[in-house]
């Protein structure tokens, strides 16, 4: 039998499902996967620069959302049942109870901010388009190489209708929460 035209069997997963097999021990403490449309995505592993700018950003966020929302780095968004990235950063709507009982979801998030070296392409190629689908009002990605912050606004489902680029001094309001200034003037060193 020739059976050079099949193809091997893909499992996708939704995001229950996901959950279940992290209780159920199946991923290691230190493992870092994220579900984007139903596959189970290795996280890039996060060098120093990455880090510290992750830092920076926290610091500058934190500062400029002052109570208003709350700053979540390195945790999941809930997108859609087959979706569940772990941006770098996000700003969310303000909760009293944190987003306890659930992951936040689309209409939370005021700002995901993705902080990309190796990760540009799969950043700009996979998330941004999956962020646009999920209509996340703003995305942000540091891009390390070129020492600029790409900032995406009005996703339109297929993508995001308005782009700026930005750089390390340069103040940025956001856009679904204009009172909400975020200086730039650490990001990079």
């Amino acid at each position: 039998m020739d059976d050079a035209g099949i193809l091997p069997a893909r499992h996708r997963y939704d995001v229950d499902t996901f959950h279940r097999m992290a209780e159920a021990g199946i991923f290691g403490e230190d493992d870092r996967i994220e579900l984007i449309d139903g596959d189970l995505i290795d996280m890039a592993p996060i060098g120093s620069e990455h880090a510290a700018n992750v830092n920076v950003l926290v610091q500058a966020l934190v500062i400029a959302c002052a109570g208003r929302a709350i700053v979540s780095p390195q945790n999941p968004i809930r997108l859609d049942r087959m979706s569940e990235p772990q941006p770098d950063l996000a700003v969310l709507r303000s909760r009293a109870d944190f987003y306890v009982g659930a992951c936040p979801c689309p209409a939370d998030v005021l700002l995901l901010i993705e902080v990309a070296d190796s990760s540009l392409k799969f950043d700009r190629g996979v998330k941004l388009p999956l962020y646009a689908r999920a209509c996340i009002g703003e995305v942000w990605i540091v891009d390390l190489t070129r020492r600029v912050v790409e900032a995406y606004r009005a996703p339109t489902g297929k993508g995001y209708a308005e782009a700026t680029t930005h750089r390390t001094g340069e103040a940025v309001a956001l856009a679904l929460a204009p009172d909400i200034v975020v200086h730039l003037g650490l990001v990079f060193g």
